[in-house]
């Protein structure tokens, strides 16, 4: 974001510009700076919910609205629709049913994108509930049903998952369609049965009188439908009388509820009282369209006869929304990227986003696609859409346009044939502008058909379309426990969200079925093969994920969290194609495949997105005869924010990538769409792994210097194994079980004829969750360079036949001697305050902790001042920091954990060694001074 004078300095210019006569500067506009950089810390943000929009889409619970109310009423896919600016009503796009409505204050600032919306790292979330006062509302039960009434819950079992049911009605009963917005209108579109229906809700003011009205089309139909309105649990004395009817309520029936119908056409639409409970709308078969008004009103019972004299004159219209309507965003913002200079192979240049914008609005991105060569839509954790113009080589002139909001928490978004599609937790939208006027009109519900619970981390984390899957392929988070939540807790870390919580699912193309793929995740992200289909994907460490894996998926496939296996046969998990450690990636994001043929070496790879490092890495795969394992290494740049997903631009064939951040990331910035751009330069990386009973060989991009090859002292070898348990994460342990890391020594080192692949004679091979292999090399012009690889050996088969490229390797080498290898193992460095600052950042302390007292965006407590204090725990009890207490914190996390915080943090049980301990509790007790 420019600075203040550099934003007065440039609206000068413009202003002598434009007064001269002169064309006007690229970009250049008194009303619309060129924005070279954004500055979140000096941005002033409007509010999170915007009145100058009609709906946001949220979760809610209104169990708890007081006497005379359902007691039974939550809505995992709301739509909260602003009706003026102190009116609102929620409609639960699953059941279609008004599950409240009310007047005053909107909803508790409550969902995670309200409350870190301005607070860019509070991550005390809740749930939402109505903060004003309510007046109408429905239990959990359809809001319409054809033939008869229907007051339960009439979802199949197979929706049903601990005591409560998710997902929408049976395709027979009904269909939400979707939204249509006008002006500051909302049109619902939605089938009953076989019967379209149009409903235009609002609200009249009359004196200090509130009416919600529900204007609503009906199509032609064969069938009676019945329309549930209200409903009064301790209703007294009701009378319906045709088209009217109320229902007192209260001890001395001072209160009232009261609706009545008005219609164009002469069906007589009734309204029903049920048991003095339940208020419905009984509307006749007809041969012809018919448009109705209801209204609904409570207040005091002396006001009765006002009401009656309010719905004797009343008509609403709906508007004619299906052309669109006027535009409310007409500003385009123009920003200016920032190219990286050619210092390496790979490197990364910032698209700056539309920050400060002219609704105050925050933008943290979480996707991206491409709709044409420069042209982009970008979704925003806010709930918003933006398309973007002008992404070039030099990213001089990108031109932002607003498109969309109101979605709920919109995690991924896909171009297919030309159309954008949404991935959000109210399902899959898909986008229709109907009046080319850069914003949508109508907000179609494409696929609903995926279970969404009232689980604030049930993410509806990815989405991919692959035509070679024949489907779109979704991952969705499972009902992690770390904010909290509504449903019942099954184990450590999990509630029961839905049963497709934890789960990656086929949707087939047309949006209408979907069957579960695979299960027992924590909170997947996708990697789809363009060409093949084949599905890998990521998971975040966590209760039962020992570390950041990476998985090939295939149908039927178990991942290891119980809670999420949706399965009774209680299958082994299935081994990823490599682990990689907590300090290595603590946090894992999506995956894409390169194609376009333009990133040179990275041409055809994986890679692999960090949201905790941040940064990518590229997946080495090696296949064997019984099956894959692999390992990763990193593409080393400079990354500005947390990377969640990416895609390759179509016209440069570059990855352009997106992220915000929120939770534990090493990185301090906020949000940002980067792109990697490969300059031509050589690349040091390796590009290939084969990992055996001899050793492994690792191929590079570059050919490397045979001096620095064959020195041993080059290399430093470790394994270790993981535990899944109902603990965060996991230690480290020996083959043998016990808590620690394995040195290897290598014996040899062999270069190939290519000078591209090394060969390293490794002692002991075994089948292992986790090897780190750390070198120093030299290319062959003389650039040193040093790095790592960690891997997983799954089935170390006999990889001689792999070694034609190598010669005089000398396999007797291997015939060591259990002493004579630990002989050859290097012993730990001195133990000193400098190394435990190492070990503080190295291990990614540093990413959950400050070392000095900073809190935001912190998952853990500060250390200045931490040794020797006084901490209160979760449990009320007090704890004196000291050598005990620190020694507990790092190798048992869990047994207690600090007031104010969760216990998110893994064990470093066998990760650390009695002298990296010591080391690190030096460093921690000097944090004092």
């Amino acid at each position: 974001m420019m600075t203040s004078k550099t934003y007065v300095k440039r609206l000068a210019l413009c202003v002598l510009v434009t007064g001269l006569g002169l064309a006007i500067l690229p970009g250049c506009s008194p009303n619309r700076p060129v924005i070279a950089e954004n500055n979140f810390d000096t941005l002033t943000l409007g509010t999170f919910v915007e009145k100058d929009f009609p709906f946001i889409s949220t979760y809610l619970d209104a169990r708890k609205l007081g006497v005379g109310f359902p007691g039974d009423n939550v809505v995992a896919r709301g739509l909260v629709i602003n009706l003026d600016d102190s009116a609102y009503i929620c409609f639960d796009r699953d059941l279609l049913r008004w599950s409240v409505a009310w007047t005053g204050a909107h909803l508790t600032e409550s969902m995670l994108p309200h409350v870190s919306y301005a607070d860019f790292f509070n991550k005390k979330n809740t749930v939402p509930l109505v903060s004003g006062r309510p007046a109408i509302a429905n239990g959990i039960y359809p809001g319409w049903s054809a033939s008869r009434p229907v007051l339960h819950d009439n979802r199949p079992e197979n929706q049903r998952r601990e005591g409560f049911a998710w997902g929408p009605l049976p395709g027979t009963s009904g269909r939400w369609q979707g939204a249509y917005v006008y002006d500051n209108r909302v049109v619902l579109s939605y089938r009953v049965s076989e019967t379209e229906v149009l409903e235009l809700p609002g609200v009249l003011r009359r004196g200090n009188q509130v009416y919600f009205t529900r204007t609503i089309e009906v199509d032609r139909s064969s069938d009676t439908l019945f329309l549930n309105l209200s409903e009064i649990p301790e209703g007294r004395n009701g009378i319906a009388e045709g088209g009217l009817a109320y229902v007192y309520t209260g001890e001395k029936k001072d209160s009232v509820v009261a609706v009545s119908v008005r219609e164009s056409g002469d069906t007589a639409v009734s309204i029903l009282l049920t048991n003095n409970r339940y208020l419905s709308a009984k509307i006749p078969p007809s041969t012809v369209k018919r448009t109705m008004t209801i209204i609904l009103w409570k207040g005091a019972a002396e006001d009765i006869d006002q009401f009656r004299r309010i719905v004797a004159k009343e008509e609403i219209e709906i508007p004619p929304f299906r052309k669109g309507g006027a535009g409310r965003w007409p500003e385009r913002m123009t920003t200016k990227g920032k190219i990286a200079p050619d210092t390496a192979a790979f490197v990364t240049d910032l698209l700056t986003l539309p920050l400060p914008n002219p609704w105050k609005r925050n933008v943290r991105v979480t996707d991206l696609a491409f709709l044409g060569k420069g042209n982009a839509v970008v979704t925003t954790f806010e709930g918003d859409v933006w398309l973007v113009e002008g992404i070039n080589k030099t990213l001089e002139n990108l031109s932002w346009k607003r498109f969309a909001s109101g979605l709920y928490e919109p995690m991924s978004v896909e171009v297919y044939k030309d159309q954008i599609y949404v991935f959000g937790k109210e399902g899959i939208v898909r986008l229709h502008d109907f009046n080319n006027d850069g914003e949508a009109d109508f907000y179609e519900n494409f696929s609903d058909a995926m279970q969404q619970s009232a689980e604030s981390y049930e993410w509806a984390a990815d989405m991919v379309f692959s035509e070679e899957s024949n489907g779109i392929i979704l991952a969705k988070g499972g009902g992690v426990t770390a904010r909290p939540g509504i449903t019942k807790t099954l184990t450590a870390g999990f509630r029961a969200g839905s049963n497709h919580s934890g789960v990656i699912m086929k949707i087939s193309l047309d949006g209408r079925r979907a069957e579960t793929y695979a299960t027992g995740f924590r909170a997947p992200y996708l990697g789809v093969h363009p060409e093949s289909g084949a599905i890998t994907a990521t998971d975040q460490q966590g209760n039962y994920v020992a570390a950041t894996p990476i998985y090939s998926v295939e149908k039927g496939d178990f991942f290891g969290v119980p809670a999420t296996a949706h399965r009774d046969d209680h299958p082994r998990p299935k081994r990823p194609i490599t682990w990689i450690p907590h300090r290595i990636d603590r946090s894992a994001g999506g995956q894409v495949w390169m194609r376009g043929g333009k990133m040179g070496p990275l041409n055809k790879t994986l890679v692999h997105f960090s949201f905790g490092k941040p940064g990518l890495f590229r997946v080495l795969t090696d296949s064997t005869s019984r099956g894959v394992q692999g390992g990763v290494t990193p593409i080393h740049s400079e990354y500005s924010t947390p990377i969640l997903k990416g895609t390759t631009g179509p016209g440069d064939g570059q990855l352009y990538m997106a992220g915000f951040n929120l939770f534990g990331s090493s990185s301090k910035g906020i949000s940002a769409i980067q792109r990697l751009r490969y300059t031509g330069k050589e690349s040091n990386m390796p590009c290939g792994i084969k990992a055996g009973a001899q050793g492994i060989i690792v191929s590079f991009d570059t050919d490397l210097d045979e001096k620095a090859v064959t020195d041993l002292s080059n290399y430093r070898v470790k394994r270790w194994n993981y535990q899944r348990t109902e603990q965060y994460g996991s230690g480290h342990f020996k083959l043998d079980g016990s808590p620690g890391e394995e040195i290897l020594p290598v014996l040899d080192a062999y270069i190939s004829s290519d000078r591209k692949k090394v060969m390293l004679l490794i002692p002991d091979m075994q089948p292992v969750d986790q090897m780190e292999l750390l070198y120093t090399l030299r290319t062959k012009n003389g650039k040193f360079f040093k790095d790592g690889i960690w891997l997983s050996v799954n089935y170390p088969e006999d990889i001689k036949t792999a070694l034609k490229d190598f010669t005089d390797v000398d396999f007797d080498k291997l015939k060591l001697s259990k002493a004579e290898i630990a002989s050859l193992i290097k012993s730990d460095p001195p133990i000193t305050r400098e190394r435990g600052r190492e070990l503080f950042v190295n291990m990614g302390c540093a990413g959950c902790h400050s070392p000095g007292t900073e809190t935001a965006g912190m998952y853990g407590p500060p250390f200045k001042g931490l040794y020797g204090s006084a901490r209160e725990m979760s449990d009320g009890s007090v704890a004196t920091a000291d050598d005990t207490y620190l020694r507990e914190s790092i190798l048992e996390p869990a047994k207690k954990t600090v007031k104010g915080y969760e216990a998110e943090m893994p064990s470093f049980q066998g990760i650390l060694t009695e002298p990296d301990m010591e080391a690190l509790l030096l460093y921690i007790m000097y944090l004092k001074y």
